[in-house]
């Protein structure tokens, strides 16, 4: 029996997002308190090699160029291994790091409020952050449906303008 994750129980814009550190490849983590100072998308997504999911993250490598137009730090997290990780991103030829939420299984999931308990797996869920790891926007996607870029592109745009008007009351 799938337990279903509604979009109220994922963590929402607003709340600090919780930090991790989890493993990129074998014998090498990355936290997330390492990119601070920056933009952060997380794309927490079920499992590799899943149809839905290997389309998702190609669009996003395929797009890099917005992102890194937001000087945004795109990070791909499921339960699968790093093994699985290292294979998957070889096969599509990902440009951003793939994090194993594999042991405890599912921890960082969990503290974002995507984990999927009956099914063992993730959720298809995005995470905005700002430059300080404040979530800025998120979205629960269907499980069968890729998300696309448009609500990620839109969330890092408002970011770029809620920092000039920052920087405009500075001065």
């Amino acid at each position: 029996m799938s337990t279903t994750t509604t979009m109220n129980s994922i963590l929402q814009p607003g709340t600090a997002a919780p930090d991790f550190s989890l493993q990129a490849k074998p014998g090498e983590s990355l936290s997330l308190r390492d990119f601070r100072g920056r933009p952060v998308v997380l794309v927490f997504y079920p499992a590799d090699f899943s149809p839905v999911c290997g389309d998702q993250v190609e669009l996003y490598n395929e797009i890099s160029d917005e992102f890194a137009k937001h000087d945004a730090q795109l990070i791909g997290i499921s339960v699968d291994s790093v093994w699985c990780h290292q294979a998957f991103g070889k096969a599509r030829q990902l440009g951003f790091p793939l994090l194993a939420d594999f042991e405890p299984k599912g921890a960082i999931a969990r503290r974002y409020g995507v984990y999927r308990d009956g099914d063992g797996t993730t959720e298809r869920a995005l995470f905005v952050l700002d430059a300080d790891g404040v979530i800025r926007w998120s979205y629960l996607s269907p499980i069968a449906e890729n998300p696309g870029a448009d609500g990620i592109l839109a969330a890092l745009e408002d970011l770029q303008g809620d920092e000039g008007k920052k920087e405009a009351s500075r001065a």
